[in-house]
């Protein structure tokens, strides 16, 4: 099960559960950590690229108009 779900007030915004699983792993890598570099310049760098994928899929599925029928894209 995701991060996203425990122990979390329930978010209404659309990719909700991605969108704090990908903050989760940037917070968490060694770029931030160690390094001292910002969020933004870590994932330029390419962390946590799946969730960063699966970021772009959910949003971009909100554009589609098949996802009316299909759903959502992520969790």
């Amino acid at each position: 099960m995701p991060k996203y779900y425990e122990e979390k007030e329930e978010d209404g915004r659309a990719c909700a559960g991605v969108r704090e699983d990908l903050k989760q792993c940037l917070l968490e890598t060694a770029c931030v950590i160690q390094e001292g570099k910002s969020a933004r310049q870590c994932l330029k760098e390419g962390h946590c690229r799946s969730l960063q994928v699966s970021f772009f899929e959910c949003k971009r599925s909100m554009l589609d108009a098949r996802a009316r029928f299909r759903g959502r894209k992520g969790y």
